[in-house]
């Protein structure tokens, strides 16, 4: 980690910010169509510099599959530290057998009774994390 001192926040490098993802499974997609933007809850896994998640045939599918250009962000809190990853990528449906094998194999189960039968890759292009230490606003 960097610590950046004038804005009281340390920069995660990629292997910390990875190493955030990977260990936990709910964030937010965002994604366009047209000139509309959506932003979505999502529960993902992260696995060799991937994300993955499930969905419904619905417009979530269809907003990735429209614009492939996405950005997904998880973030915690807990006590006084708060971490916060951002990412940038190209989402795609999978399609071949072995690579919805390989998403099968993952621990994505829907947190809800839904049929969620497609399963989507993000291909991370950027990725950027930061831990923010919680506290009172300075006094001038």
């Amino acid at each position: 980690m960097i610590y950046d001192d004038n804005e009281g926040v340390q920069v995660l490098d990629e292997a910390d910010s990875w190493d955030l993802l990977e260990a936990h499974s709910f964030g937010r997609l965002a994604y366009a169509i047209g000139s509309r933007p959506e932003l979505v809850p999502i529960n993902y896994c992260a696995r060799d510099r991937k994300i993955y998640f499930r969905t419904a045939g619905g417009s979530k599918l269809f907003g990735v599959t429209v614009n492939h250009n996405v950005a997904f962000e998880m973030d915690t809190i807990r006590g006084d530290i708060a971490r916060s990853v951002i990412v940038a990528g190209t989402a795609r449906r999978l399609e071949s057998e072995d690579e919805i094998e390989f998403a099968q194999s993952l621990p994505l189960r829907p947190w809800i009774p839904t049929d969620k039968f497609n399963y989507v890759e993000i291909e991370v292009d950027e990725i950027s994390g930061r831990e923010f230490h919680l506290g009172p606003e300075p006094c001038d």
